[in-house]
């Protein structure tokens, strides 16, 4: 499989890394502006080129990965797509031209693939079919917070996407997390929003968010969102009559109460995990992986994406009503 990655910083290398143990015969040719990052890319073994239209003027390719920043992605889409090239692409967090990337897509029966990890996270699934299973009102609190600085401790946070409002840490939390949380819950019917900024960072927005989401079936959830914990933290607990779990955010820290024994369990849903020692500990490799093996199964007609512009649009509109309350 000859395969473009589209932006070859932290992420785009991370897929080519993980494409490789998917499918360890695919040739992987890679687009950057920067110079340093085609050369690292090339010694790498992955084929650099500077633009798009130089990559698919030099040869065929399968499929386009894109893993540049957020707000670029709507124009390298559609230049995609005009080449002919299924695409999965990263995290979008705004909607620009999500109606004619979908239509022109779908002219052109093009898979178009949208990147929502959480989806993939064993924990995550599993929460679903139990909250799913038990058929009977429950509650949430969830607690998401970073240090934004502490992202990419490689670069300032001013010099990425979570430097820019429209795709701030923030928001950028609330991208990666709604989509389980709906798939999960159902959809929102009412938000109520506090933010605020208690931070020095030099950022223009607010650093914090204490949120109740009020699900259509009456479940209700607070989400609390920051970008200024020292520690990362994931914390989940969802309760209900006869049903409590809780999650940490890693693998190892998944449980469940037995109320007869009064003590809480530990829930293995995973064989095996992969973490990257450079990420905290609530980011496991495996959901990269298992939605690039979706995406493979995807061009083979043989699979269904978990995730959708078409969903991922209403997910921007809750964020925006978030933003907005």
């Amino acid at each position: 499989m000859e395969l473009l990655i589209v932006g070859l910083g932290s992420m785009g290398k991370r897929r080519a890394r993980l494409i490789k143990g998917v499918d360890a015969q695919a040739h992987i040719s890679g687009v950057d502006f920067a110079p340093a990052r085609r050369q690292e890319a090339q010694e790498k073994g992955i084929t650099p080129y500077e633009s798009i239209a130089s990559a698919v003027a030099a040869q065929h390719f399968d499929a386009a990965f894109v893993c540049t920043a957020p707000i670029t992605h709507a124009g390298i889409i559609s230049e995609l797509l005009d080449a002919g090239l299924p695409v999965f692409t990263e995290l979008n967090l705004v909607d620009d031209r999500y109606d004619e990337l979908v239509a022109k897509a779908k002219e052109r029966d093009l898979p178009l693939f949208l990147s929502s990890t959480m989806l993939y996270r064993a924990e995550t699934q599993y929460i679903k079919r139990e909250v799913q299973a038990f058929a009977k009102p429950v509650n949430y609190i969830y607690h998401i917070g970073q240090y934004l600085p502490d992202w990419h401790p490689w670069e300032n946070y001013k010099n990425f996407f979570v430097g820019d409002k429209r795709t701030g840490g923030v928001r950028e939390i609330f991208g990666v997390d709604l989509p389980w949380l709906l798939d999960a819950f159902g959809p929102v019917t009412h938000v109520y929003a506090e933010k605020d900024k208690i931070s020095e960072l030099e950022i223009d927005y607010p650093d914090s968010y204490f949120v109740t989401l009020r699900h259509e079936d009456g479940t209700k959830g607070l989400l609390a969102v920051d970008v200024v914990s020292p520690k990362a933290v994931r914390n989940f607990e969802v309760f209900g009559e006869g049903l409590h779990l809780f999650w940490e955010g890693n693998p190892k820290a998944l449980y469940r109460f037995n109320h007869d024994s009064g003590e809480k369990e530990f829930v293995n849903t995973y064989k095996s995990f992969e973490h990257d020692p450079r990420y905290s500990d609530n980011i496991v490799e495996n959901a990269y992986t298992d939605e690039i093996t979706n995406f493979f199964g995807m061009l083979k007609g043989e699979e269904t994406p978990r995730w959708s512009f078409e969903k991922d649009k209403k997910v921007i509109e809750l964020i925006e009503r978030i933003e907005e309350a």
